[in-house]
């Protein structure tokens, strides 16, 4: 089924003063997406955010709402509402009214109001604390309130603006369950801003990443992590290894490269048209050690070893290349490989990508 357009972006630029922010960037959200905007500090995806919500005006470009361009409208005209990541609770109102003010300022009327608070308190599993103050909630229990005050006057977009940073780590992992639960629940596009790559994948319909004011890729959690465009998003998503190559022959998407280690190796590439240098991504989990060690072999010696509970993290030291590999914990006993060990890698065809020259 083809989902309706929610927000479109078109050739969005901002500027302060001499810096430019954002760099002629577009895309479309679709109707009841999580979309995410990822990216490093400074890349733009807050001053992005801050436009699609009316808190800035766009420099040049447009930004439509359900078909409706809402780039100089002012925020109360927009059907947009907005979480912070300092969540904006007023401190003398108990939970109810905290979610009954904004509804009391579009002029609902109280039997409304009533049952839509009610219903966001249920939706977000607050009923028993609606008396309560901010100042006597947890901190993922202010975020449940936040949300269901920005929840409760129907926006046809919802805005999330790092909201689960100020959290620990457990409990921002319990959070975006019930992010993602809710977004489905209610049927609102999301749009969640975040500099935590975990966050985005675990989270995302689609990820659109951001660096240095421009879009460096837009895709699905899946293609964003196997089928990075460039070095940037190779880097900035997940852990890997990047290695100088020689690319000795292309066909169709798949190059054959000559690698430090000595090796040839068949990887997936685009945009490589024939032979010559590039730059090759080979993530951890994708080369295997020892037992799991398949497809073309390489020597190298142990010199680190981290253990991470769900994977052992290793550097070995191989003739041209210092690789780091990962091996899943899958057995409770499973063997692990000291400093100094000799041990052999493998590398299974098309597990690597090549980025280009």
């Amino acid at each position: 089924m083809t989902r309706g357009k929610a927000v479109e972006v078109f050739k969005v630029s901002k500027s302060f003063g001499d810096y430019q922010a954002l760099k002629e960037v577009s895309f479309t959200i679709h109707e009841n997406e999580f979309f995410t905007l990822l990216g490093p500090s400074g890349c733009g995806k807050t001053t992005l955010l801050r436009m699609i919500a009316g808190f800035d005006i766009p420099s040049t470009g447009s930004i439509s709402l359900f078909g409706t361009e809402i780039g100089t409208l002012p925020p109360h005209k927009r059907r947009v509402n907005t979480v912070f990541q300092s969540y904006a609770l007023f401190p003398h109102m108990t939970l109810e009214q905290n979610i009954a003010f904004g509804l009391e300022n579009l002029g609902w009327d109280k039997a409304r109001r009533k049952a839509r608070v009610a219903e966001m308190l249920e939706l977000v599993h607050m009923t028993p604390f609606a008396k309560r103050k901010p100042a006597q909630l947890s901190g993922g229990q202010r975020q449940r309130i936040a949300l269901a005050r920005a929840l409760a006057p129907e926006p046809q977009v919802l805005l999330l603006d790092e909201p689960l940073s100020a959290l620990d780590l457990k409990l921002r992992q319990a959070m975006r369950d019930e992010l993602r639960t809710l977004q489905r629940q209610t049927g609102i596009t999301f749009i969640f801003v975040t500099h935590d790559q975990d966050e985005a994948l675990d989270m995302s319909d689609r990820i659109c990443v951001l660096g240095e004011g421009r879009i460096q890729q837009l895709g699905t959690p899946s293609e964003i992590y196997e089928e990075p465009e460039n070095r940037f998003v190779a880097d900035f998503i997940g852990a890997t290894n990047f290695l100088d190559v020689e690319v000795l022959s292309v066909d169709g998407p798949r190059a054959r490269v000559r690698t430090p280690m000595g090796i040839e190796i068949e990887a997936a590439q685009k945009g490589v048209s024939g032979p010559g240098k590039a730059t090759l991504s080979l993530r951890p989990e994708k080369i295997g050690i020892e037992d799991q060690a398949a497809g073309e072999i390489i020597a190298g010696t142990v010199t680190a070893r981290n253990y991470m509970g769900g994977f052992t993290h290793y550097t070995v030291e191989t003739r041209g290349a210092v690789l780091r590999v990962s091996r899943r914990n899958a057995l409770s006993q499973a063997e692990s490989y000291a400093i100094g060990q000799q041990v052999r890698l493998g590398i299974v065809a098309g597990s690597a990508r090549v980025l280009g020259q």
